[in-house]
């Protein structure tokens, strides 16, 4: 049997990311007749059936998606060599992809990037927001070189290094009757109104199970879609929140805010980066897996 060509593979990707022949059609500038065709001669070759046709469109067969695998793979593997050969071929110059929870990228994130790329002003970095959960998916599709994630999250066959800490804290307003603590439990905030920020849904969801385990109700007042707004309605004591602390810190003076420690053992957060494998990483991604490694605080790591 003939190799498969470098353009079949990606024409059956794109296939079955669109999901139909017109879209891919599209997508990769070619007429639908000329991608129909790539992916009989697939089919051909193999002797099986690879897509499911229908009027609404096509999807993958188990033989189909055992091929969408397999070609991703092949494709990113590809992907990864081009680049790194041209990085030695030009000295360190590539593009690094970063998923990132919104923890991260309020914490620290911005600054170790910032820092990397003046390091290194031939490599583009680029970060994307996502949920932890999305970060661990993401990386494992191939979508991004690095994802920064929650340690809880942590789950499936990537490989995970610990990274950095943080430690959740009640924020309050300067006259709420809680302002003059200088650490607290949380079962002792359940006799006031939170607010949720919705980037915190994981977290959302532990309190409310910490609340019910205390036999208590957690009252969410309202939920925010923005740190910013969550700031603004503690200040005008429209409620408290439970953020990082390390989020918060910086603008607590600029929002007159209270920010006062959690004692709960559960208040300790831990980050990870993950990859799919680091030995697989191009130049540039290690160099920045690496830039990061280095000027993280020392702590003790992940049993």
């Amino acid at each position: 049997m003939q190799p498969l060509d470098h353009l079949s593979l990606h024409l059956f990707i794109v296939v079955c990311e669109e999901g139909t022949i017109a879209r891919a059609g599209e997508r990769a500038f070619m007429a639908p007749s000329a991608v129909s065709k790539r992916i009989s001669d697939i089919e051909a070759r193999f002797g099986t059936t690879l897509l499911k046709r229908s009027k609404r469109g096509v999807e993958p067969t188990p033989a189909g998606l055992a091929l969408l695998r397999h070609a991703r793979g092949l494709t990113r593997a590809m992907e990864r060599l081009d680049s790194e050969l041209s990085e030695y071929a030009e000295g360190a110059r590539g593009h690094v992809r970063v998923l990132a929870n919104v923890s991260s990228i309020m914490e620290f994130l911005p600054e170790e990037l910032s820092a990397f790329m003046l390091e290194n002003p031939l490599i583009q970095a680029d970060i994307e927001e996502r949920f932890s959960p999305d970060v661990v998916r993401g990386v494992a599709e191939g979508n991004a070189d690095l994802g920064i994630c929650r340690k809880s999250t942590a789950v499936g066959g990537l490989e995970f290094v610990p990274y950095r800490q943080d430690h959740l804290a009640v924020v309050v307003g300067a006259s709420h009757p809680l302002a003059a603590r200088s650490s607290i439990a949380f079962a002792e905030t359940l006799g006031y109104e939170h607010l949720g920020l919705s980037a915190f849904a994981t977290l959302n969801s532990f309190m409310c199970k910490s609340a019910e385990a205390a036999g208590k109700e957690l009252r969410f007042r309202s939920y925010v879609s923005s740190f910013d707004a969550a700031y603004r309605l503690v200040q005008f004591g429209l409620g408290l929140a439970v953020f990082p602390q390390e989020a918060v810190a910086r603008y607590a003076p600029l929002f007159d805010l209270r920010v006062i420690p959690l004692t709960d053992d559960w208040a300790l957060g831990e980050f990870v980066i993950c990859m799919r494998d680091r030995h697989a990483l191009s130049l540039s991604a290690r160099r920045l897996l690496d830039h990061l490694l280095q000027r993280a605080p020392a702590w003790q790591a992940m049993p």
